[in-house]
């Protein structure tokens, strides 16, 4: 096992293999993989998945809100929610209130996706190998490293 990076002499510090930010990479990437073919069967991509999480959760949002959701700036945000509605997903529409918002909701194709979607979480949880308790731990640990990073660089 690798020894925590401030446990390491000066000369392994820099080491691939020492680097939490590449373990984390490779891990997300390892996750997109198993998505990917997941995914397939539903016809969306992660990032779609993604959307339509926070839809099926929250119902009708601004894109505003939904990128902040996801983190997700408008410009990353508009080719996703564009694909969405071409599949008949998701219907955006100008709000009654502010002609300058635009709020996206699901359409009955999008809504009846969440039944098939239910199973996303169990098969990625099957693909881990890890009891459901190690990953409510993962989840809560990286929570905490996120926001941690996300204080630190707002200080930088």
């Amino acid at each position: 096992m690798t020894k925590p990076p401030t446990e390491l002499p000066d000369e392994d510090f820099l080491r691939l293999d020492s680097q939490i930010c590449f373990s984390l990479h490779a891990a997300s990437r390892a996750f997109n993989g198993v998505y990917r073919v997941i995914l397939k069967d539903l016809g969306i991509t992660y990032p779609q998945y993604l959307v339509m999480l926070v839809l099926w959760e929250q119902g009708a949002l601004p894109v505003k809100r939904i990128g902040e959701h996801l983190r997700l700036d408008s410009g990353t945000l508009s080719p996703l929610l564009k694909r969405l509605e071409a599949a008949g997903l998701i219907r955006r529409e100008r709000s009654p209130e502010d002609e300058r918002s635009v709020v996206v909701s699901l359409t009955g194709a999008g809504a009846e996706l969440r039944a098939e979607a239910v199973e996303v979480p169990r098969r990625i949880l099957a693909a881990t190998g890890l009891p459901v308790s190690e990953l409510a731990s993962l989840h809560a640990q990286l929570a905490r490293v996120t926001a941690a990073l996300g204080a630190a660089g707002a200080e930088g």
